[in-house]
């Protein structure tokens, strides 16, 4: 089966193997007895919207709580960039006990499983270019606002659906490439007029140049991080159970959070550290609790886009993760006092503009799935489908 037909089976909650037992029983159940069979693939969908709709929250939840944390760090004296960097991979054991938790499923035997050198080569592959990804987020988020950051990052959406294309063949309509458009130009609005609507002085106006770059170049390997996770998961994996996904979140995470200690012994950063959260307002409880929180906020969204890219795709959770960036805005002004200017709110219109057109595609999609399956089991109830060949 293609990828493109299995991911539509996927949204319509129907797993591969499922849509084979439906395809089978059609001429049992689908006559005009076969409303059971109806039944059965709503409740089939319903329950797969349900557990889609928990991971999108735990995304949005998640990075809006690490960005705010990440900013309240720096507020409040925190300047070392490899513990940011650390603490958004560091929280990585706590999925251990989740996977002790989950038990194998029956399928799952030993010869289904990838070999564990090649999944070790991508562990190791993948934590090397999520810990690198981490280190410019964390710099980009010292050098800009914590609104002009969040919506300058709606611009890995584009990145992904390029991405998306050339390496997962990612379906590109019209709609989609306006969501990707308005929300690139939703972030070259903020970089053309970031640095004035943040009154920034002449001797800030580098350190804005560089947030930009950084999180624009940030976001484009974490487009690419993505879709090569999506790669992983139908050529290498095959397999969308969550005890993959806790694992290739987990061992890729262990590695980047290697790759971040390297780094701040080798920059002597961890010297610093004592001193740090002595001077820390609020004292070192407050540092620990901080830095904790940014580690289990960031595993919570994380958690929750491996899930999407393995269930659905990688630019469906990069969309997601765009419906949360209106929000740390919002939050910003009333936490931090940022300003909310005339150009970050068109901004933010936009991004909320070109997600709503990508909802509208998958809404498209859906109708039209939907219209060709009552077509079908009309044709099956009436005996109108031609029979293939033994």
């Amino acid at each position: 089966m293609a990828p493109a037909q299995e991911v539509q089976l996927q949204i319509r909650g129907i797993t591969e193997q499922e849509s084979y037992r439906d395809e089978g029983s059609r001429d049992d159940d689908d006559g005009p007895k076969g409303g059971a069979t109806g039944r059965s693939r709503r409740r089939r969908s319903v329950w797969w919207w349900t557990t889609v709709a928990l991971d999108m929250l735990m995304v949005i939840c998640g990075q809006t709580v690490a960005t705010l944390l990440g900013r309240l760090y720096y507020n409040s004296g925190g300047n070392s960039k490899w513990m940011v960097t650390l603490a958004v991979s560091g929280g990585a054991p706590l999925l251990a006990v989740p996977l002790l938790l989950t038990l194998p499923s029956p399928p799952d035997t030993e010869e289904d499983q990838p070999a564990a050198s090649k999944m070790l080569l991508i562990y190791a592959g993948l934590g090397l270019l999520i810990g690198l990804d981490n280190l410019m987020y964390s710099y980009a988020l010292q050098y800009l606002p914590v609104s002009t950051y969040s919506l300058l990052a709606a611009t890995q959406l584009a990145f992904n659906a390029v991405t998306s294309r050339l390496i997962n063949a990612q379906r590109f309509t019209a709609l989609i490439a306006n969501s990707v458009v308005v929300l690139t130009f939703s972030a070259a609005l903020l970089g053309i007029g970031g640095s004035t609507s943040d009154d920034t002085t002449t001797a800030t106006s580098t350190k804005y140049a560089a947030g930009f770059a950084l999180t624009v170049a940030a976001s484009a390997a974490f487009a690419l991080i993505l879709s090569l996770f999506e790669l992983t998961f139908e050529t290498v994996i095959r397999s969308r159970a969550l005890r993959w996904v806790l694992k290739m979140q987990l061992y890729t995470n262990l590695f980047a959070s290697a790759v971040c200690v390297v780094g701040m012994f080798a920059s002597g950063e961890w010297r610093a550290v004592p001193s740090e959260a002595a001077a820390f307002e609020g004292g070192k409880a407050r540092y620990v609790a901080t830095v904790a929180g940014i580690a289990a906020a960031w595993q919570a969204a994380a958690v929750g886009t491996v899930r999407l890219v393995s269930r659905v795709s990688a630019l469906f959770a990069n969309v997601t993760a765009t419906v949360g960036l209106p929000l740390v805005p919002v939050l910003a002004v009333a936490m931090f006092g940022d300003a909310m200017s005339g150009v970050k709110a068109v901004a933010m219109l936009m991004a909320i503009w070109g997600f709503l057109s990508y909802v509208y595609q998958h809404y498209l999609d859906g109708k039209k799935r939907d219209d060709k399956c009552r077509v079908c089991a009309a044709r099956a109830g009436s005996g109108t489908t031609g029979s293939s060949p033994a």
